[in-house]
């Protein structure tokens, strides 16, 4: 394959990317979001006892729905193409990420609905959307752009969806500041006292009014439609029958992987001690450990094999009407598997870290509303730089060795930022900006990595599943903060200790391969 650029148009390559770079904008939005209402949105519905436990609860379920849309939307996006399943994740979790705000207890009938459990499935749904978002997005913009531009690429994704983080970082700030006009506008639309009240109080910080501003993004769906073109690599993929080889079938096992996922959540955030007497609980404890750790286990099997068998499904297909060069489900296995725990590596490290660092700042400034959007802001902006010069490493470095680095500097980084004795000021803000830019490093690498080890056939579905699968690892270890807060003694130590998943990327990047220098393959 020539360092060419596909036949598709320039105005189409850069429409193609304006798309792309709005839609992981939105998503880092979204993403930035509810970190930095959770603690208020948390204290309305489940007050302040249950309050880490459920902050553990709501980044699950983000996670797992983000790693079941990877595998969903990537599926469809190497079925009926990259655009058109492009539009229809963007608007999944537009759309459904607004109703948050609308969440509440609910009483119909004798059936009793927490508003803490409504959060939690609309976030699950709406995280299907964003997970394909990744997975489509990061396919299209590698078959339709040459292949010398690929470093820089990858860096501009992971720094859009660090812009978004910060953009609502900045917003979020704004309406903490801004109540009372926001309270005052609201009236004068005609809006009634209890209803304004609803939205916008001292003690809910205006986190409904946040979740709303989610759907937003929806708009972005009409530019997709009108103005991005297919990829041609894919197109030519359907003209040779590839795509007829996915079978719509075939996601039922997924659904199931879903719903074991869902389970293992569960199976941590149910406190089943509740149901013994204070003479039992003791006796029964070790018992409810075990059962949730053969649970997990078992789980993440089921997750695992429910999420791994559309692709493997697809290829014996495709092998079976002719062998093809890349279609051997053996080593695609293996590869996506490595590629899962790359992933998961950088998703564990960075959902049980430093996205915990805005909560964490709330409670070292307790005069300081915008805390959490101060250190969300400074996080970010590291962020924005980090992706950049982390892709711009692995063009010019080689992919293994400088994912190597970026695990050594995100455990030290940690280390040093999470220390129990931190208070909230300018010093915090620095080091909340260096952990941010070091530990999300890695979401400029992945783009750039991760579409180099599928084929055109099954890149969406194989780079979406070895991305987002990570967010099921990433979702147990979150599960783990409230045990490892009670046995390390406070949430920084957690953070600190969770942060030896660095050693597992150590290992395993030397079992992949180094693409450095090759074509994207086809």
């Amino acid at each position: 394959m020539n360092d060419t650029a596909p036949r598709t148009s320039n105005f189409g390559k850069w429409m193609a990317l304006t798309a792309a770079l709005l839609g992981w904008l939105f998503d880092g939005l979204e993403m930035g979001l509810f970190p930095l209402v959770q603690r208020s949105a948390l204290k309305e519905l489940v007050g302040d006892e249950q309050l880490t436990l459920w902050m553990g609860i709501m980044t699950s379920f983000f996670l797992v729905g983000a790693a079941t849309g990877g595998v969903l939307f990537g599926w469809l996006g190497d079925r009926i193409g990259r655009v058109r399943s492009m539009m229809l994740s963007v608007l999944t979790y537009a759309l459904v990420s607004g109703l948050c705000g609308f969440a509440a207890d609910l009483h119909i009938g004798a059936v009793f609905i927490p508003g803490s459990w409504q959060i939690g499935i609309l976030r699950f749904i709406a995280a299907l959307g964003m997970g394909g978002e990744w997975s489509l997005g990061v396919a299209l913009i590698n078959e339709i752009w040459p292949d010398r531009s690929r470093a820089f690429l990858a860096g501009l994704i992971g720094a859009a969806a660090n812009v978004g983080y910060l953009i609502i970082g900045v917003v979020g700030s704004t309406v903490q500041q801004q109540l009372q006009a926001i309270r005052h506008a609201l009236l004068a639309l005609n809006l009634s006292q209890e209803w304004v009240d609803h939205l916008i109080s001292e003690q809910n910080q205006g986190w409904r009014v946040l979740m709303m501003l989610g759907a937003v993004p929806a708009l972005l769906t009409f530019f997709i439609r009108v103005f991005v073109p297919e990829s041609e690599k894919w197109e030519r993929e359907r003209g040779k029958g590839a795509t007829s080889h996915w079978a719509t079938r075939d996601l039922l096992s997924v659904l199931g992987g879903a719903i074991a996922a869902c389970l293992i959540i569960v199976l941590w955030a149910v406190q089943f001690e509740l149901y013994f007497d204070t003479d039992a609980r003791a006796a029964m404890a070790p018992w409810i450990l075990t059962m949730r750790i053969v649970g997990s286990l078992a789980g993440f099997a089921i997750v695992t094999w429910g999420y791994t068998y559309p692709v493997l499904c697809y290829l014996k297909r495709a092998h079976a009407s002719g062998p093809v060069a890349g279609h051997d489900w053996k080593p695609a296995l293996k590869r996506m598997l490595l590629a899962a725990t790359l992933s998961g590596v950088a998703l564990l490290g960075t959902w049980g870290t430093i996205q915990q660092a805005p909560a964490w700042s709330t409670t070292l400034a307790h005069t300081e509303p915008t805390a959490a959007a101060q250190t969300q802001i400074a996080a970010a902006f590291g962020a924005v730089i980090g992706t950049i010069i982390a892709a711009l490493l692995g063009g010019w470095l080689g992919r293994r060795i400088t994912y190597f680095f970026l695990c050594i500097a995100s455990f030290v980084i940690l280390q040093i930022f999470f220390q129990p004795s931190a208070a909230f000021g300018n010093y915090f803000l620095f080091l909340a900006f260096l952990t941010g830019g070091i530990s999300a490093s890695f979401y400029g690498w992945l783009p750039l990595y991760l579409p180099e080890l599928f084929p055109t056939a099954f890149r969406a579905t194989g780079q979406g599943f070895g991305f987002n699968f990570g967010r099921i690892i990433a979702a147990i270890g979150v599960l783990q903060l409230q045990n490892l807060r009670e046995a390390f003694g406070g949430l920084p130590q957690a953070c600190a200790a969770l942060s030896c998943i660095y050693v597992v990327g150590l290992i395993v990047i030397w079992f992949v391969p180094e693409t450095k220098g090759k074509p994207l393959p086809d």
